[in-house]
């Protein structure tokens, strides 16, 4: 019998319910990174805010996508790997920005921020890697290796309340320090010690 030609669009014909819900959550953190990277040229509050609001939306969606896929009895590999690259984009790469766009751009600062997206990469690769091994014998696993990476949206609340306070750029709590030839801000090592929660093995966290 002949193989039936594939269609145009095919793989995104093939998306369930919850890759949709996924795709909203990385969108949201795209939306996020630009409309950070607007407000730094523009100087229009109404892009920061944007850009603060976006991801809220990108945590309902990664909330959504997997009891969706559950309730639906469409789990697959391909949701998976789509979740992951979603939530590095909201909760990694966008939280990264934000620290950047609000004040944080010393050497140091610099190499804290990619060293957390590195932490990351990790610690959701680990993830994939090891979550058949850790479920139980219903396929459902009860812990977290490391802290989840959605919790880096804590560090953005920081941000947003200090952007409240007006205390950004020049005005970050703890100024800036020069270390060598770089600066450092000591509020990016909240992020240094965040990415570090992420990629331990001790720390396990009760997965809901």
């Amino acid at each position: 019998m002949e193989a039936r030609p594939r269609r145009h669009f095919s793989m995104i014909r093939d998306f369930q319910l919850a890759d949709f819900l996924t795709l909203g959550n990385g969108f949201s953190g795209m939306g996020s990174i630009l409309a950070a990277m607007k407000y730094l040229v523009s100087a229009d509050a109404m892009y920061l805010k944007l850009s603060f609001g976006l991801l809220p939306i990108a945590l309902v969606c990664d909330f959504l996508d997997g009891r969706v896929a559950r309730m639906r009895n469409k789990v697959s590999m391909l949701g998976q790997e789509l979740d992951s690259l979603a939530d590095l984009v909201s909760f990694g790469v966008a939280p990264s920005v934000m620290a950047f766009t609000l004040g944080m751009r010393g050497g140091w600062d610099a190499a804290i921020l990619v060293f957390f997206v590195g932490c990351g990469i990790s610690r959701l690769a680990r993830y994939n890697a090891t979550a058949a091994s850790l479920a139980d014998d219903a396929g459902k696993v009860k812990y977290f290796e490391g802290t989840p990476i959605p919790t880096s949206l804590t560090l953005v609340a920081v941000l947003g309340v200090l952007t409240a306070l007006g205390k950004t750029g020049e005005l970050l709590p703890g100024g800036a320090i020069d270390l060598g030839p770089w600066a450092l801000h000591p509020m990016a090592l909240m992020y240094f010690v965040s990415g570090n929660m992420m990629i331990s093995k001790t720390l396990r966290i009760p997965k809901p």
